[in-house]
């Protein structure tokens, strides 16, 4: 893979972090509902971790390609 295609993807990634930890997305998973618990976790943090999980994995992902 070309520096310039990695580059573009890394900021790409950087982005859709930057979207995912927004106050759009934020707001949608941040309720005081009762059914708003994913495996005894409230939404929110959950919601948190898989998105962080998410853009550490595509950025590890992108730094490993060749």
């Amino acid at each position: 893979m070309s520096d310039r295609l990695k580059t573009a993807r890394l900021v790409a990634v950087g982005l859709l972090g930057l979207a995912l930890f927004n106050f759009p997305l934020l707001a949608v998973f941040d309720t005081d509902a009762v059914v708003a618990v994913v495996a005894g976790v409230p939404a929110l943090w959950a919601y948190l971790f898989v998105a962080w999980a998410l853009v550490i994995a595509l950025l590890a992902w992108i730094a490993r390609s060749r």
